[in-house]
């Protein structure tokens, strides 16, 4: 299937789920519209107040607010919405980047040294099925209520998945392939470059593409949990006036948040895996 029969599916998904959204909270199919309308509010309120937030944006003054040396480098009030998506994009950065890096070096550490890894094993698992909101009060409490405490919560939910595939991924290298490459005079250093960097690449990046939503989740319900800004604080804000339509127009601008850094993850996988043969059945 080419490109442009899988985007025009994509987007006909989405229009019929709006279209479906619609029609269940206009007309009374599931009960009285207002009665609906009050739990799942409709697209087009959603649509409304995302709008209305961009609008309230104020260009000139916002660009004039710009210091890069302040945190999230813009001012509060004449840049609303963007304000909070820069304090929410700063964390998911620091926690999906030092996750991601932490993951990657631990990673081939511990799949190229087997003592350790066995020593550690149960540290490990141990640590990964600790649930993450017991641990967002904690970090409150050691990094306080900025962005290092959101940083650290997703830092935990990055870590984990990137460090499993990349340790698989190493593991995964066969042994005949090693053997080969050793006889042909590869030392260790080379070895690393040549046969389990590639190795470990397809599935560093598998896991990259999961790990982005989970950084945005740690940011998010660390701002939830506790904030004074972020996307996650606008949605509690409107939980607590019952403001439907804006969790909603929250939760749609948080969900392309995503799309766009995933988008700029598979730009640098598509670089960096150039070499990689195209999949039987993709044009």
């Amino acid at each position: 299937m080419n490109q442009a029969k899988l985007r025009l599916l994509q987007v006909g998904v989405g229009l019929g789920a709006l279209l479906l959204w619609h029609v269940l909270t206009v007309y009374p199919i599931l009960g009285s519209p207002k009665q609906v309308q009050f739990f799942f509010s409709t697209p087009l309120d959603v649509l409304a107040r995302v709008v209305k937030e961009f609008a309230s944006v104020r260009p000139l003054a916002c660009l004039a607010s710009v210091d890069p040396l302040t945190l999230p480098f813009i001012g509060k009030e004449p840049c609303g919405i963007l304000y909070h998506l820069a304090i929410t994009l700063i964390e998911t950065i620091l926690a999906f980047a030092t996750g991601a890096a932490g993951g990657i070096l631990f990673g081939f550490l511990f799949a190229r040294r087997e003592l350790l890894a066995a020593v550690f094993d149960p540290y490990i698992k141990a640590a990964n099925a600790l649930p993450r909101v017991v641990l967002a009060p904690i970090f409150a409490l050691w990094f306080g209520l900025g962005i290092w405490s959101k940083v650290a919560l997703g830092f935990t939910l990055v870590f984990f998945i990137v460090f499993f595939n990349v340790y698989r991924g190493v593991r995964e290298v066969p042994q005949v392939v090693l053997a080969n490459a050793r006889m042909l005079g590869m030392n260790e250093r080379q070895l690393l470059r040549h046969v389990y960097w590639p190795a470990a690449l397809t599935w560093m990046f598998s896991s990259l593409h999961t790990s982005v939503g989970f950084a945005v989740v740690g940011a998010v319900v660390g701002e939830y949990l506790g904030s004074a800004a972020g996307l996650g604080y606008l949605i509690q804000q409107a939980e607590g006036v019952f403001d439907v339509a804006a969790v909603f127009a929250g939760m749609f601008v948080l969900s392309a948040f995503v799309i766009l850094i995933d988008v700029g993850v598979t730009l640098v996988e598509r670089r960096l895996l150039v070499w990689r043969p195209v999949a039987a059945g993709r044009d």
